[in-house]
C-alpha cells in the first residue's frame, strides 16, 4: 500500500490486531485498507462503552481516542451507551460474575461518561457523530427473537469465552444470563450496521459474534479493530481504579501531571503511543526528560496549556519544598473532628484509604506537610488553624492543601 497517508498513520498507531486481515488483497471486505481506500461514504465506527462507573481513565480512554482518528479521517464515530447491558455486565476475564446495576445507576453514569469523553471526541462537526443507547432495540427483543439469537452459537463456543471455560472447570457458576452479553454486544453492530468495531484485546471474542450475527441478518461482517489494554502506574497490572493505579480523566492538573511523571521506564513508549500524538521517533533522549513531556502532553489534552504548565511547575515547588503550589486540590478541615492524630487525619483525606494505609504511610516515611515529613503517626493537632493553607503529601504524586 506505500507510505501511509497522516490519517491512516493515525488511525493503524498503536493497534494491536484488525481482523480479518488479508494485506494481499485488494478486496475491501478482508483488507480494511482497501475498504478505507474506497472513499464511497463514511465508515460508521462503532465503540460499546458500558456505563458500570462513574469515572474514565486513561486505559478507557484508548479506544475513544482511536474513534477520534476515525472522526478526523472523515468517518461516522457511533457510540453506543450500553444502558441495557451494563446491568448484565461483560465477564471478561472475570473469575466471578458481576454485580448487577440498577437502571438509575446505569443512568447517572452514562451521563459522567459523555462528559468526560467531550474532551477527546468531536461532538461539533455535523455527522461525525452519533450517540445511541443499546435500551434502544435489546429492550424491544421479544422471546422470539432473543431464541434467534441463541440458535446463532453452540454452548461449546460460549465456554470458549475468556473467564467461563476456567469458572466452570473450577465449579464457580456461570449463570445464563451471562451468555446473553456477548450476543446482545454483538446485535448492536446489527442495529447500528457498523463497518468496524473498536475494542480492547479482551474484546476480540464480543467482537467476532457481532460479525456473526451481521453475517446470519444478512448484512456485511465489520472489521475488528483490537487494542492494548494499558498498563498501570504501578508498570506491572492493567490500569484499574480499584488496583489503585490509575489516572482519571477528571483528575486535577497536578494530581494528572505528578502521576505520569513518574511513569516508569517500562511505560513510556506505549504511554507515548497510545496517549499522545507526539512523533515517537523524535523524543527526548533522556528518560526523565521523557517523563516530563508525556505528563505535560497528556495534562495538556484534558485541561489547557496553562493548567499543564501550572502543575509542572507546582510539582517541582512541592518535591523541592517550595510550597508554592497553586494548582492543589483543596481537602476541609470541617471534616475532620479535632484534636486529631496524624494518622486520622491523613485518612480522613483522599490520599488514602483507610486509616490504617495512613499508619503504614507515615511509618514508612512517605508523608510531608508543608515539606517537612511526617515521622509520627500519632503526633496530635489540637485544632485546624496551625494547618489551613499548609499542603499534605503522600509519596511525591499525591497531594492536598488543607483549608478551613
Amino acid at each position: 500500500m506505500g507510505q501511509l497517508s497522516d490519517d491512516l498513520q493515525w488511525i493503524y498507531r498503536g493497534v494491536t490486531e484488525v481482523f480479518p486481515d488479508q494485506p494481499d488483497t485488494d478486496n475491501p471486505h478482508g483488507n480494511l485498507r482497501a475498504r478505507l481506500a474506497q472513499g464511497d461514504r463514511p465508515l460508521r465506527v462503532k465503540l460499546g462503552i458500558d456505563p458500570t462507573g462513574a469515572e474514565i481513565h486513561l486505559g478507557h480512554s484508548i479506544p475513544v481516542r482511536k474513534l477520534r482518528a476515525f472522526q478526523d479521517a472523515g468517518h461516522t464515530a457511533v457510540l453506543i451507551i450500553g444502558d441495557f447491558t451494563a446491568r448484565i455486565g461483560d465477564p471478561t476475564g472475570k473469575s466471578e460474575v458481576r454485580k448487577q446495576l440498577t437502571e438509575a445507576e446505569v443512568k447517572a453514569n452514562a451521563e459522567t461518561y459523555l462528559e468526560q469523553v467531550r474532551s477527546i471526541l468531536d461532538f461539533d462537526t455535523p455527522g461525525r457523530l452519533e450517540i445511541r443507547y443499546n435500551s434502544e432495540w435489546l429492550s424491544g427483543l421479544d422471546l422470539s427473537q432473543i431464541l434467534e439469537l441463541f440458535a446463532t452459537m453452540t454452548v461449546g463456543q460460549m465456554l470458549a469465552k475468556e473467564g467461563f471455560a476456567e469458572r466452570y472447570e473450577n465449579g464457580t457458576p456461570v449463570f445464563l444470563h451471562e451468555f446473553f452479553y456477548p450476543l446482545m454486544q454483538g446485535y448492536d453492530s446489527v442495529a447500528v450496521k457498523a463497518d468496524i468495531e473498536l475494542g480492547g484485546t479482551d474484546q476480540k471474542f464480543n467482537i467476532a459474534v457481532g460479525r456473526d450475527l451481521q453475517r446470519h441478518f444478512g448484512l456485511e461482517p465489520q472489521f475488528g479493530m483490537l487494542l492494548p489494554l494499558l498498563l498501570g502506574t504501578d508498570g506491572a497490572q492493567k490500569m484499574s481504579k480499584s488496583l489503585g493505579n490509575y489516572v482519571g480523566l477528571q483528575e486535577d492538573p497536578l494530581t494528572m501531571y505528578s502521576k505520569l511523571e513518574k511513569t516508569p521506564d517500562n511505560l513510556i513508549e506505549q504511554y507515548f503511543e497510545l496517549l499522545t500524538r507526539l512523533p515517537l521517533a523524535e523524543l527526548p533522549e533522556n528518560p526523565r526528560d521523557r517523563q516530563k513531556l508525556l505528563a505535560l502532553d497528556v495534562t495538556r489534552q484534558f485541561h489547557s496549556e496553562a493548567a499543564a504548565q501550572q502543575a509542572q511547575t507546582d510539582a517541582v515547588n512541592l518535591v523541592q519544598g517550595g510550597g508554592a503550589a497553586e494548582s492543589v486540590p483543596e481537602f476541609s478541615l470541617s471534616e475532620v473532628n479535632f484534636p486529631a492524630k496524624a494518622f486520622y487525619l491523613l485518612g480522613t483525606t483522599p490520599l488514602c484509604a483507610s486509616s490504617s494505609e495512613a499508619r503504614r504511610q507515615i511509618q514508612g516515611g512517605a508523608v510531608k506537610l508543608e515539606g517537612d515529613r511526617l515521622a509520627d503517626p500519632n503526633l496530635v493537632f489540637e485544632t485546624p488553624d496551625n494547618l489551613d493553607g499548609k499542603v499534605l503529601q503522600v509519596g511525591k504524586k499525591k497531594f492536598v492543601r488543607l483549608v478551613k
